[in-house]
C-alpha cells in the first residue's frame, strides 16, 4: 500500500503562485506515474498535470505554460509549481500514484484563488 502525504495549497491573489507537495511512501516500485488531479465544486475530478518515473511530463491544456510539475532527488517526491494562478484554477487538488499493483490518492489539499 502507498501512502501519500500532500502540503501546500491554501488562498492566494490572481496571478500569484503557490507550491503543492506530495511523498509517497509504502511499497513504492522503481517504475510509477504520480500526479495532480483537481476538483473544483460541481465538476468531475480532472488531470492537471502527471510524470512519470522516467520525467515525462503531461500537462492539461488550461495550465500549459502556468504549472510545471517535477520530481524530487529521491524521486517518491513530486511537486507542482502553480503560477499565473487564475480563479478557476480554484478546487481540491489530488496527489495520485499509480504503479501496476494499485492506483492511490491523497487525501486533498485546498487551493483557492481569488479574483
Amino acid at each position: 500500500q502507498v501512502h501519500l502525504m500532500e502540503s501546500g495549497g491554501g488562498l492566494v491573489q490572481a496571478g500569484g503562485s503557490l507550491r503543492l507537495s506530495c511523498a509517497a511512501s509504502g511499497s513504492i516500485s522503481s517504475i510509477n506515474v504520480m500526479g495532480w488531479y483537481r476538483q473544483a465544486p460541481g465538476n468531475q475530478r480532472e488531470l492537471v498535470a502527471s510524470i512519470t518515473s522516467s520525467s515525462s511530463t503531461n500537462y492539461a491544456d488550461s495550465v500549459k505554460g502556468r504549472f510545471t510539475i517535477s520530481r524530487g532527488n529521491a524521486k517518491n517526491t513530486v511537486y507542482l509549481q502553480m503560477n499565473s494562478l487564475k480563479h478557476e484554477d480554484t478546487g481540491v487538488y489530488y496527489c495520485n500514484f499509480l504503479q501496476s499493483t494499485s492506483i492511490s490518492w491523497g487525501q486533498g489539499i485546498q487551493v483557492t484563488v481569488s479574483s
